[in-house]
């Protein structure tokens, strides 16, 4: 079973609200983008399942990585054999992907596929939501507005199609921590669904924001640096991803050679990746 799990990036993400339990309400976008990590899952003939992963760093065990949780979870609903995985990781770590989120995912959808599980996209999900907040997106895996902690998933009637998708991680790591504590949560002026889909991203600048760059940018100014250098480059929209440190633009296909260019400009470890936006 060889699975091809995608990333995912956020379009505009306000913070409305801290709760009593600490967590903070959001209202934010998810659109899933071509950049896939490789996940392989066999029979195991042993007693335990293992996995393994090779690619870029990852900074946990393989017995704490989200993909081993995703089998144990799939496990204590519907006993399943034991399993061998292998996942190369290509999606960055703490970019504001959701890389992990979505390879415990497809984890879920390639064990139920493979054992002829028969479970819905609604249960897998259930099950999912155990994981982490955001790995529901990943098995329904198409345009959602996201509300509540980032768990509770609307489908978006949007699509760009024809654009696409430049995203950079520069060589720094945001704490999701100390993001939030630097952010005030307060009530979105617009409408965030209603601005996507009612707007072209040309008209997104002034309206569409990520709130967490508020508080990351004067922490990371070579975050907000590359940001301004993406629209310099002749983005349509631009903005970090999640808590970053993943900055992506929107590009139409006129402006390909300036994106081009960009590319051969943007430092030696600075990981980037373009595609073109499939949903």
């Amino acid at each position: 079973m060889l699975l091809f799990p995608n990333a995912k990036i956020n379009i505009g993400l306000e913070i409305t609200k801290k709760r009593n339990d600490g967590y903070h309400d959001i209202d934010t976008i998810f659109y899933p983008v071509d950049w896939h990590d490789i996940l392989e899952i066999v029979p195991s003939e042993s007693n335990a399942t293992k996995l393994t992963v090779t690619g870029n760093r990852v900074d946990c065990p393989p017995e704490k990585n989200l993909v081993t949780k995703a089998w144990h979870v799939l496990n204590s609903h519907v006993p399943i054999p034991t399993v061998n995985i292998y996942l190369h990781k290509i999606i960055p770590d703490g970019a504001g992907l959701g890389g992990g989120s979505s390879d415990a995912a497809f984890t879920l959808r390639g064990l139920n596929e493979m054992f002829q599980l028969g479970l819905d996209q609604a249960t897998l999900a259930a099950y999912a939501a155990e994981i982490g907040a955001d790995c529901p997106f990943f098995i329904y895996n198409k345009p959602m507005r996201a509300t509540g902690i980032g768990n509770i998933f609307t489908p978006l009637p949007i699509t760009l199609k024809q654009y696409t998708v430049l995203i950079v991680k520069p060589d720094v790591s945001v704490s999701t921590k100390q993001a939030y504590q630097g952010v005030t949560p307060s009530a979105p002026i617009t409408s965030l669904p209603e601005a996507v889909i009612s707007l072209p991203p040309i008209q997104w600048q002034n309206t569409i924001v990520n709130k967490f760059e508020e508080s990351v940018f004067p922490q990371f100014p070579e975050i907000k640096k590359l940001k301004q250098e993406i629209y310099n480059a002749g983005a349509c929209y631009c903005a970090m991803s999640g808590s970053g440190a993943s900055v992506y633009g929107i590009f139409h296909k006129d402006n390909a050679d300036r994106m081009s260019a960009l590319l051969t400009q943007l430092p030696k470890n600075y990981i980037s990746h373009v595609s073109v936006l499939q949903w």
